[in-house]
C-alpha cells in the first residue's frame, strides 16, 4: 500500500487499533491477559506492549493516544525491545475513550499531512 497509517488508543489494560491506508481500515483491540485490576509495572505491561507492537508491523507511521502514562511507557519499552516500532510512531497524544469510529476519524484527520507529502510511485 502506498501509505498506511495506524492508530493505537490504550491504557494499560486494553489496546484499539485501527490501521487504514486511502481504501482501507482494518481494527483490532488487544486485552492484556494480566489478571491485576492495573497495571502497576511496566513488567506487567510488556505482553501487551509485544502483541500491540507485532500488530503494527507493516505500518509506515502510527499514532499513540489515550489517557495517562501507558502511551509513554509504550512509546519507552519499543526504544529499548522494539526499534522497528519505535521509528514508526510519529506522535503520542491524549485522548478520551472514543469509538473505533471516532479513532479512526481522528486518525485520519492527523494523518491528512503525510498523506498530502507522499507521492505515488507509479506517477513518479
Amino acid at each position: 500500500m502506498s501509505t498506511f497509517h495506524a492508530v493505537v488508543w490504550m491504557d494499560h489494560n486494553e489496546a484499539h487499533i485501527v490501521m487504514f491506508d486511502r481504501g482501507h481500515i482494518e481494527a483490532q483491540r488487544i486485552k492484556t491477559r494480566s489478571h491485576h485490576k492495573h497495571q502497576g509495572k511496566v513488567g506487567d505491561a510488556v505482553p501487551l506492549y509485544q502483541e500491540i507492537s507485532k500488530a503494527l508491523s507493516g505500518s509506515r507511521e502510527v499514532l499513540l493516544t489515550g489517557p495517562g502514562l501507558a502511551r509513554q511507557e509504550f512509546r519507552t519499552w519499543c526504544l529499548q525491545h522494539e526499534s522497528a516500532t519505535a521509528q514508526v510512531i510519529v506522535d503520542s497524544i491524549a485522548s478520551d475513550h472514543p469509538s473505533d469510529a471516532q479513532l479512526a476519524a481522528m486518525a485520519k484527520q492527523y494523518f491528512k499531512k503525510f498523506d498530502s507529502m507522499a507521492v505515488d510511485p507509479s506517477q513518479a
